[in-house]
């Protein structure tokens, strides 16, 4: 995060705190039209409810319309993480240490701007990503520009097989089957 986004970290943090959540990041996203403000936030020990969500939307407005740090008309949105949690800080990626990520870097880096494996671990202000196959790639946190993690949805039981996709070994028949 660069800039403003941090500034509106920082102003928002305490009031979602004060309301027992977390505010893991925000993507901030100016534009001509109408600029974008995404608030992701999370809680400890439950799901995110819909009523955490409007209640971080009523107080963060009311805060935003007070301090008016964006000048432009803007949209706010306030999220969960979801299965495909982003991450935002070098905590976050050690939290989910082993775990599969998709990174998007601000600069390139070895003529690379994405990275597709797992966390290996953090090291200071440096994540260390292992792709299969690559070996380990360690990126500064300040050229991360995006990251997600990639959910095992096998793992969550979300896995949908493709239409026509078979099950197991097929039963050989024999004459007697046939009846």
């Amino acid at each position: 995060m660069a800039g403003k986004a941090e500034e509106i970290v920082e102003m928002l943090t305490p009031t979602v705190a004060a309301l027992g959540l977390e505010l893991l990041g925000i993507e901030f996203a100016p534009s001509t039209g109408s600029t974008m403000l995404r608030l992701y936030i999370d809680v400890e020990g439950r799901h995110v409810a819909i009523e955490d969500c409007e209640a971080v939307s009523r107080e963060v407005s009311a805060l935003l319309d007070v301090n008016d740090p964006i000048a432009s008309e803007y949209t706010l949105e306030v999220s969960s993480p979801g299965i495909d949690r982003p991450l935002f800080t070098a905590a976050q990626f050690a939290r989910f240490a082993g775990q599969e990520v998709k990174v998007a870097l601000r600069l390139p880096q070895d003529g690379r701007r994405k990275l597709h494996g797992r966390i290996a671990r953090v090291e200071g202000a440096s994540i260390v990503i292992a792709e299969q196959g690559k070996g380990e790639f360690t990126v500064a946190h300040e050229n991360i520009e995006k990251a997600r993690l990639v959910p095992d949805l096998a793992a969550l039981g979300l896995l949908v097989e493709k239409p026509g996709a078979q099950r197991g070994k097929r039963r050989k028949t024999n004459e007697s089957d046939k009846g």
